[in-house]
């Protein structure tokens, strides 16, 4: 007896203590004070997100879920043929296999075989910086202990051959914006890392600029040693309009957004991007490994429930060039045509039996265009806007990248969140990326009428995560515990993909310039071959003399007339400037100049439309053999 009543009263002293840590961590969460406390390690389940949504504001959040499970759509857990099909999706990974699929999707998988000799390979590894290259060196060393367990074989490339030092007389490649800069170039050999030091602990949080010339591992490195140097933590908590504005450091060679490059260009960027995300992550001591995309029936024709692929191919077929659904556009134009003012929009739900109505009809009448948009009211309208995000067959931010997004929430600085954010989007497909793009640019043409519609940054994310993570069959694999922790998580991640929307489609100046040392030590292997450099030297002999080196480029239109433009560069002459005079020299140009581009093409770039703020000379000087062409932009 006396053991029993001893346990139940320590039982009961436990209990006691917990219930006040909780009071304290609730309390310490409303009052938002700045605290620093002394660095002690926290098993990862008992971290908190940093940002505190309000619990009012949370309570949309499961208001939300319910209204998706009593929808009738068919996610509720324990049964149906789209759990079935979602078991395939779920499979657990042989091993090694999570590091085959990163290796190939980098273009790398045969570095660990017989391609050391492939030239693809070694100028692409040149180009690493010193995080980048420990992901793929962690990798590489994994995927090889796994084939020498399962294949049983006695020799396999060395990772010190893989990344062997440059020969004596061998120098690595450099911009020359960068040959008279000091150790600091991201393209230098991997054996002659540079240190960064930013120390961005000092800040972290209060620091409005990007640095998008460094690369973000290297960054995150530099901040992981120096608070691992001072030992202590800081603990922000943001609220709504707390989040720290950020934006880009001024970039006098131009702003590279999505769709600025040529596909050539895009398949380098990705490959480096994949790299620099699983770098930065490796930093933070964050293991993510991407879902492997199983085989799930699919419509092949209709709206709802459709792949954004066969969607985008069927609208091609009515609209050349749609990059975006039509059945979103349409549903998005609409709730704008009413008006953005109704309170609650998004939150409250429409209808369902209207809104399963109104599916079946637009289903069967809306590309014939005889479906009556009058009927559609809003609320029902947004219901069916987020119905249609839901049935996506594949999550719109892809199985692959899934777990990544969500792990994103784990960094330790806002910074480093929006770094890996800016990466993941620049991951996404093509379709995918497109989509994402045109649902948080309306999501904040919703919060910028939050005075009379009472829709704010949390409020939107809030009832929007469900509807984004939540996908169709994903509900009956989630407990509710796990569905319990993930609220708040995907709640940040979609006010922080609405909040800075701006900064997430362009490509860093780190990655341009890797690509653009890929171009060159590429050309330089090519010059090699005897033949090549002869006809070269032969092209090169009957060229007119290059007069970018007297300050002088020359501008060429063929896509409009045969006006070739001679513009002095100046130190003030930008892309704009240059559009500016060919349009007031060419009267016969009826486009106006939003719709035209000066593109950069050739030398250490494939193409590139350069932005209207890019410095012309500064551009010439780092990239002197390009041309300069105006085309019409196919957006």
């Amino acid at each position: 007896m006396f053991a029993r009543s001893l346990a139940i009263h320590i039982i009961y002293f436990f209990f006691l203590i917990s219930f006040f840590l909780f009071l304290c961590v609730i309390n310490s969460r409303k009052t938002g004070h700045y605290t620093v406390n002394v660095h002690i390690p926290v098993p990862e389940c008992l971290h908190f997100p940093q940002d505190s949504l309000d619990e009012l504001e949370m309570d949309d959040y499961w208001t939300e879920i319910e209204n998706i499970k009593s929808s009738g759509e068919g996610h509720e857990r324990g049964g149906g043929e789209g759990e079935t099909q979602e078991e395939e999706q779920q499979k657990a990974p042989e091993e090694g296999e999570h590091e085959e699929a990163w290796l190939t999707e980098a273009g790398l998988v045969r570095l660990v075989d017989d391609s050391l000799a492939e030239e693809d390979s070694a100028v692409f590894l040149s180009t690493l910086t010193r995080t980048q290259a420990a992901a793929v060196q962690l990798r590489v060393s994994s995927y090889q202990q796994t084939l020498l367990r399962r294949r049983n074989r006695q020799h396999f490339p060395d990772v010190r051959d893989i990344f062997r030092p440059p020969e004596k007389n061998e120098e690595p490649p450099k911009l020359k914006e960068e040959s008279d800069k000091d150790a600091t170039t991201v393209g230098m050999s991997t054996t002659c890392w540079a240190y960064y030091f930013i120390s961005p602990y000092f800040s972290a949080e209060t620091e409005t600029e990007l640095n998008v010339e460094v690369a973000f591992s290297e960054q995150a490195l530099s901040y992981r040693d120096n608070n691992q140097r001072l030992k202590v933590n800081s603990s922000l908590n943001s609220s709504d309009d707390k989040l720290p504005n950020f934006k880009l450091l001024r970039d006098k060679t131009g702003q590279t957004r999505v769709g600025d490059l040529s596909p050539l260009d895009m398949k380098k960027v990705h490959r480096l991007v994949l790299v620099e995300m699983t770098a930065l992550f490796d930093t933070a001591g964050i293991d993510v490994k991407a879902n492997k995309p199983g085989r799930v029936k699919s419509k092949e024709s209709g709206l709802f429930g459709v792949p954004l692929i066969t969607l985008l191919d069927q609208d091609h077929r009515r609209v050349s060039g749609t990059k975006v659904p039509l059945i979103l556009q349409k549903l998005i134009s609409h709730v704008e045509e009413e008006g953005l003012d109704t309170e609650g929009l998004l939150r409250i739900p429409g209808s369902a039996t209207r809104v399963k109505s109104l599916c079946q009809e637009l289903e069967s009448s809306f590309y014939d265009g005889t479906f009556q948009w009058k009927q559609v009211k809003q609320h029902d309208a947004a219901s069916l806007l987020k119905l249609f995000i839901r049935e996506l067959p594949h999550p719109l931010l892809t199985v692959e990248y899934l777990n990544a997004f969500i792990a994103v929430n784990k960094l330790p600085t806002k910074k480093q969140q929006l770094q890996a954010l800016n990466l993941l989007v620049l991951l996404l497909p093509e379709a995918n990326r497109d989509t994402l793009k045109a649902l948080v640019e309306f999501f904040q043409r919703v919060i910028n009428h939050q005075v009379k519609n009472k829709m704010t940054l949390n409020n939107v994310s809030v009832v929007m995560a469900p509807n984004i993570f939540m996908f169709k069959g994903f509900r009956s694999k989630v407990t509710e515990q796990q569905e319990f922790s993930m609220a708040t998580s995907t709640a940040n991640i979609v006010r922080l993909l609405i909040r800075y929307q701006n900064l997430l489609w362009t490509i860093p100046k780190f990655i341009l310039t890797q690509v653009r040392q890929q171009n060159m030590e590429n050309q330089r292997k090519l010059y090699k071959d005897r033949a090549v450099r002869k006809l070269l030297k032969k092209i090169t002999t009957d060229r007119p003399i290059d007069k970018n080196t007297q300050g002088i480029i020359r501008v060429q239109a063929p896509q409009f007339s045969k006006i070739s433009m001679a513009i002095q560069l100046t130190e003030d002459l930008q892309a704009a400037d240059v559009l500016t005079r060919f349009l007031s020299q060419d009267s016969s140009v009826s486009v106006k100049k939003e719709d035209l581009c000066l593109y950069e093409i050739g030398g250490n770039i494939k193409e590139r439309c350069l932005a209207g703020e890019t410095y012309m000379k500064d551009l010439s000087q780092l990239n002197p053999a390009a041309e300069w062409v105006i085309k019409e932009v196919q957006r």
